[in-house]
């Protein structure tokens, strides 16, 4: 068994992995800060603080750079474009960058034979292919060290997006104005890349959200309103734990 815990990113990230993988573990955490020292919006000299200012093409930033947005440009026409790789008129795919690294480092152990695995950057997780079996807490905005439910399962993939620890700092990219609808939207699917996106677009969404999931292939949901009712998608019942 190997756990580990880094900061990257501007968050912390655990590794709980139920094999011997000290060495895969390292490869992962090394990919993490290849993706960091590439993507941060932070750091003037990162490939897409300089694309950015025009200092660079797509062409001239590392090959990761045209696949992330790639994905960022399908991820906006996914959600209607309550996705946005321009939020406050600027690049930024870091909405949707920190899923996808922390699903391709759960990709890299997997292929390094520690299939059962648990990888959490900052909330977002990814679950391995094999049986945990693994029980992941959905936080309350509205009660420190509470949980709304719990989801359980393998090869699963939990984001969530809410104002209760930054405020409301998502914007809806139709108006320009914070989203206020909802205090957090926990979104459940197979893979973080999508996953997390989609929980920045739905949060945007305010209410419409819960249609939008329902009609989206392979996502449930779990939100809890400004006024602190709750509601879920279809599917996400067969994916909890009763308490």
């Amino acid at each position: 068994m190997t756990r580990h815990v880094e900061r990257a990113m501007g968050t912390v990230f655990s590794f709980d992995v139920r094999h011997d993988a000290d060495d895969a573990v390292a490869r992962a955490v090394a990919w993490l800060h290849h993706v960091d020292a590439v993507f941060s919006t932070y750091r003037p000299g990162s490939a897409i603080s300089r694309l950015a200012r025009g200092e660079l093409g797509v062409r001239g930033c590392p090959p990761e750079v045209a696949r992330v947005l790639a994905l960022c440009a399908q991820a906006e026409q996914q959600t209607d474009g309550y996705f946005t790789t321009y939020p406050g008129g600027r690049l930024d795919p870091s909405g949707l960058v920190k899923g996808w690294a922390i699903e391709q480092a759960s990709l890299l152990l997997t292929e390094a034979g520690a299939p059962r695995h648990c990888v959490n950057g900052g909330g977002d997780i990814q679950l391995g292919p094999d049986p945990g079996p693994w029980r992941i807490g959905i936080a309350h905005p509205l009660r420190p060290a509470a949980v709304c439910t719990v989801v359980t399962g393998h090869d699963l993939a939990i984001a969530t997006s809410g104002s209760a620890e930054r405020g409301p700092h998502i914007l809806d990219p139709h108006t320009g104005l914070p989203a206020t609808a909802l205090l957090s939207i926990t979104l459940v699917g197979p893979r973080l890349t999508t996953v997390d996106a989609c929980a920045t677009a739905a949060f945007a969404m305010g209410e419409a959200a819960r249609d939008w999931v329902e009609e989206s292939p392979g996502l449930e949901a779990f939100a809890v309103t400004a006024n602190g009712r709750t509601w879920q998608t279809s599917g996400f019942a067969a994916l909890t734990v009763r308490r």
